[in-house]
Order: C-alpha cells, then sequence, then structure tokens
C-alpha cells in the first residue's frame, strides 16, 4: 500500500541520513586527530 511504501521511504531517508552523519563524523575525528598531531 502507499501507507508501507511511505514508511519504507522514511526508513531508508533515515538510514541515508544516519550513514551521512556518521562519515561526517569520522572526518571530523580525524581532522581532529590530524590536528592533535600536529601540535605535538
Amino acid at each position: 500500500t502507499d501507507a508501507d511504501y511511505a514508511i519504507e521511504t522514511s526508513k531508508l531517508a533515515k538510514q541515508q541520513i544516519l550513514a551521512q552523519a556518521s562519515m561526517a563524523m569520522l572526518a571530523q575525528a580525524s581532522k581532529s586527530k590530524r590536528a592533535i598531531l600536529e601540535l605535538i
């Protein structure tokens, strides 16, 4: 049904957002590590 489709679509969107957020966090973490190493 349309309702099921909407639910699945929103689940997929949520997964994609979470994946992007975790990728962004990893990128920030590696930048921070590099900055800390440069300070030492």
